[in-house]
């Protein structure tokens, strides 16, 4: 995909990798639309742009089904045409499944999953129009690998890697392109809520701007998938192939998350 010139809409831009990404787009010319809940931060992103002035802010609230419907209105009083969608705003909540009630499980669903597939729908006769339109849907390793205490999250992001492969093959025809990107963890704000269970499963925490860099590198190359390197791929391996033994070495972590 051609970048320089390029209109971005990055969903989640206020922070993490969406900031990140929003960077990393604009440093190789695209022009990011910053889509967030928080102003504040959403400029603060837009201040650390290789040509602020050029990039746009929107807010909007992805939980509520009535602000997705106005997107395109919204997009195209911004701009002229919209050349790639990147899905990455999302919500991670941690613990056990009897903690967790169902409006904490909505609001993941909401966001993680029906917000990338309401807007891809909004916004894709905008991104057939572009002649280069592509959707990027940002997932996560747990959409792969399924973790003890991220039981919800894990099946909105399992569900966001089925989207985007029945969304590939649709759109195979059509001048629309989809990358699936699973990053590892990241170190984030939201990775904070959850630090325990950093520790007890010993997960790596790859910086915003590493991530963002791989997966910008994915899109301007037309990649199906962006997966991190590394021994994440070996256990992705063990998973499809000897999930028992996946099963095992989890388990024993799990145990040790549970001690306070």
């Amino acid at each position: 995909m051609r970048l320089d010139g390029a209109v971005a809409l990055v969903t989640g831009a206020g922070s993490g990798i969406g900031r990140a990404i929003a960077v990393e787009l604009s440093r190789r010319g695209a022009i990011p639309i910053l889509l967030g809940r928080d102003v504040a931060a959403l400029e603060g992103t837009r201040a650390g742009l290789a040509d602020p002035a050029r990039g746009g802010v929107l807010r909007l609230d992805l939980a509520d089904p009535g602000s997705r419907a106005g997107i395109v209105a919204s997009v195209m009083g911004m701009a002229d045409r919209l050349d790639l969608l990147v899905n990455n705003a999302g919500v991670v909540e941690a613990g056990p499944v009897e903690d967790q009630d169902e409006e904490v499980w909505r609001r993941m669903i909401e966001v993680n999953l029906l917000a990338p597939m309401s807007l891809t729908r909004h916004l894709l006769p905008s991104l057939r129009a572009s002649g280069q339109g592509r959707v990027v849907n940002i997932g996560s390793m747990f959409g792969d690998i399924a973790f003890p205490y991220f039981a919800a999250y894990s099946a909105t992001k399992f569900g966001l890697r089925g989207w985007s492969e029945a969304l590939r093959r649709e759109l195979a025809d059509q001048g629309v392109g989809v990358t699936y990107c699973a990053p590892r963890g990241t170190r984030t704000a939201a990775a904070e809520g959850f630090a325990r269970y950093v520790q007890a499963f010993s997960m790596r925490l790859d910086p915003p701007e590493t991530v963002a860099k791989r997966i910008v590198a994915g899109i301007a190359a037309d990649a199906r998938d962006v997966y991190p390197q590394g021994p994440e791929r070996l256990f992705l391996l063990a998973q499809r192939l000897f999930p028992k033994g996946v099963d095992g070495g989890l388990r024993r972590q799990t145990i040790a998350a549970a001690k306070p």
